[in-house]
Formats: structure tokens, sequence, C-alpha cells
């Protein structure tokens, strides 16, 4: 289907769209920022970003689930000021009700917009069998298996006819096989003009996903979410993935995704916050070191494209990406033009004994995370060599959310306990320079 040629009017017009939240400390937490996007008839767009860019919040400000901030949303001209009956939205979780039929959750939407039974009852049954249903309408949702349950929620988006479906990461839920699956028939059903909408707008944080899928990209930064690229996919469908150009595409989105922020040093300006407010992901050791011994192994040689190491150990970019970033962070590797290299430090991890990776580990925790160093300071004055969690939590708390905090403070926390640099005991809440008992 050559979307490009028929592209016309705008459906969905976003303009200087912003979100903020309020903190439960009194603060403001901005997760959007001056977005602004057109979604027109017969294309497939993607809202490409990590999670927590905003991605999800700006897909339900366009269904009408929540106002923003500041900015408004158009649908076909008309004001977006509550549920736009122009849109059907597909979630990530199934969201069906476990005591209705299939058929009948496909008719709950129709019931509600009160089409009249009969002919509730005859779309309801045709969108049952355009998703590949057919035979299923009495099962309940227990009987069926997530792949078939996804297919329930789309036939109960389709039913009702709408302009535009928004899909917020509708086959993360999956296991790889099946999101396979239902990605290629939902393009058949898209490329034979069988589906009764004008356009998609999907959420992602896959980018083959959003390369095979899609007519435009649309690349989203973090703290706050703003749209820092918009790409055009101009390769045919039915798409391949080894196609030269397919794969040019995705190592360029991988390139893009990690370039150094502007006007900051390294990619340390990635996480939010400065000092020992800097928030950051949770994120094991384990798998920091995994990451790095994949990385020195073969094909690699402590250097690997992003994408086939994606690929290889079949990560997606919120899988990969904070892994890939911590140890940017903790200066045992280096993540630019959708590359890592590992620094030489890195190498001498791999290469070490275990007791010799828990002092490198430790040394680098407490010279690059200020929190660790600080925690570290202040276990050492104390004669007891101890202080409660609580203090560094409430610390925190004055420069971020409570999850935030809680996050950051566990993923220092392990880091700590990894390189002994100092204990913790989960029972009283302490930290200390000892062992528990």
């Amino acid at each position: 289907m050559d979307t490009a040629a028929t592209v016309k009017s705008s459906l969905v017009t976003v303009t200087g769209v912003g979100q903020v939240y309020r903190k439960g400390s009194g603060g403001e937490l901005q997760v959007l920022d001056n977005v602004n996007l057109t979604l027109k008839e017969n294309e497939i767009v993607a809202l490409l970003g990590r999670s927590g860019s905003g991605k999800s919040t700006l897909l339900r400000i366009i269904a009408g689930l929540m106002p923003p901030t500041s900015g408004t949303v158009t649908i076909e001209g008309e004001p977006v000021e509550g549920p736009a009956r122009q849109v059907a939205l597909v979630f990530q979780t199934f969201a069906l009700f476990p005591w209705l039929t299939v058929l009948e959750n496909v008719e709950i939407g129709l019931e509600a917009q009160g089409v009249p039974p009969e002919q509730r009852h005859k779309r309801a049954l045709a969108a049952v069998d355009l998703i590949g249903l057919d035979g299923y309408e009495t099962a309940y949702p227990k009987e069926l298996s997530g792949g078939m349950r996804q297919r329930v929620g789309l036939a109960r988006a389709l039913v009702v006819h709408p302009k535009v479906l928004l899909m917020d990461e509708p086959f993360s839920a999956l296991d790889v096989l099946t999101a396979e699956t239902l990605r290629t028939d939902l393009l058949d059903l898209w490329c034979e003009g069988r589906m009764p909408i004008s356009s998609i707008l999907m959420v992602t944080h896959n980018i083959e996903e959003a390369v095979l899928m899609c007519d435009r990209i649309l690349l989203f930064s973090s703290n706050p979410g703003r749209i820092m690229a918009e790409l055009s996919v101009d390769l045919p469908q039915p798409r391949n993935r080894l196609d030269p150009k397919f794969r040019q595409m995705v190592d360029n989105i991988y390139a893009r995704m990690t370039e150094k922020p502007a006007g900051k040093p390294g990619r340390d300006g990635l996480f939010p916050g400065t000092g020992t407010a800097i928030v950051l992901p949770r994120v094991s050791p384990n798998v920091l070191a995994g990451l790095m011994e994949a990385v020195a192994a073969e094909p690699y040689k402590g250097r690997a494209d992003l994408p086939a190491l994606a690929a290889n150990l079949q990560m997606e970019i919120d899988d990969l990406f904070p892994v890939a970033d911590i140890l940017h962070f903790l200066r045992f590797a280096e993540v630019a033009e959708g590359d890592i290299r590992l620094t030489d430090d890195g190498q001498r991890f791999v290469r070490a004994d275990f007791d010799e990776r828990k002092a490198l580990f430790a040394k680098h925790v407490l010279t690059y995370v200020p929190l660790a160093a600080h925690i570290r300071h202040v276990l050492d004055e104390r004669p007891s060599h101890k202080a409660h969690a609580s203090r560094f939590r409430d610390e925190l708390e004055d420069h971020m959310s409570e999850e935030d905090a809680e996050q950051t403070l566990r993923s220092v926390i392990s880091f700590a306990r990894y390189g002994e640099a100092f204990a913790y005991d989960d029972d009283s809440d302490m930290l200390s320079l000892e062992n528990p008992a």
C-alpha cells in the first residue's frame, strides 16, 4: 500500500501540548513539553521512545481521557475536551471483561453508543471474523491465549469504526512469535484496506516494530518528553527485516537515540537531576556484568553494534538502554552513535576474578555515583558506622517523586552491596559498613 500517495488532510493536530504532575513534596514533574504533531489520513505513525518519555500520556491526552496542562488537541478540526468519539484505544494489557464472552466483549462499545442489538450483533460478528477469531464467539477470556485476547481487544476497538486507532504498546505483553503473527496480520488488513479506520497512531519502544509497520516515526526524548526527530520510512510494504535499507534505518534510529545531550559532557545528562539527586534506573549489577561479558566476547571483542546486540540478546530498548546507560555512567563503557564500547576498566572487569570485580565495581560506584559517595561519607563519619536509609530517602524526596527516590536508593544500595562498599539490612532498613548479623 503506497500510503505516501494517498495521504490527505490532517485528522489529528497536537499543538504545544505540555503535561505537568504535582509531586507529593509540593514540586512539579514535567512529563511532556511543547509537543506538536499531526496525524494525516492513510498513515501509520509511531511514537518511539523509552519508558517514561510521556508517550502513553500523550496518547491518553489525544484520546481525551485526560486534559493537557497546556496546549490543544483537535480531531477533524474539533477540539478534544473529553473522550473523543473519533478514536478507539488498544491497550498493552487486554482489559477484557472476564465475565463476558468474546462476542459480548466486542459488543460492549456499541452498546455504550446505543446501537440497536441486531445491528450490534452483526457488526461484532464481522469484527471477530476480521481479526481471525471466528468460532470463538462464545468463549470466555480465560479460555484464550494472550494473542487471542489481544485480538479481542483489537476487534472491540475496530467495531466502533473509529477514524483513528490509538495503540499503546499493543504487542509488548505477548511472546515474540505471537507478537510477530499479530503484527503481520494487522499489516495485511491495513494494506488490503480492510480495516474500518483512516489512520493509526501507536506507542512503542521497539525500534524494529516501528520501522516494520510505520510510515513515519516520531522519536521522543525523555525528562521531559519532547519530539526530538521525525523520520519518514520510505520502504514499500511488506518490509523485509534483512533488507539493507531496513537495517540501515534501524541503525540510524539507534544512533539518534544514543546521541549525547546537547551542551552536556558525556551522557550523564540522560539521567534527570544533579549531584546526589540524580534519578537512576533499577538495574541489577549481575545484568551489568552480563552485558560487559557479552560485549567482550566473540564476535564483538569489546565493541558492539547496539541493534545487533539487542537482537542477539533478545532485548528491547527499554531493557538494553538502561543497562548501557549505567555502564556509561560508571565509566565501564562508552555509548555513542548506536555502538557500545567497553573502556579499559570495563575490559579489566571482565578479565578479573570475583574479588577483583567487587573491588573495581566499588571503586567506580563510589567515584561516579554521588549518592553512593554521600552515603559512604556519612557512614564513615558516624561512630556507629550506621544510618537509617530513611534519612537518604527523605533527602531524595526533596528533589524527586517518592517512586523515583525509592528506585534510585534501591539501585545505589544494590550497586554498593555488590561491591561491598556498604551493607544494608532490609528488616531494619539500616545501612552500615559492616555486614548485618
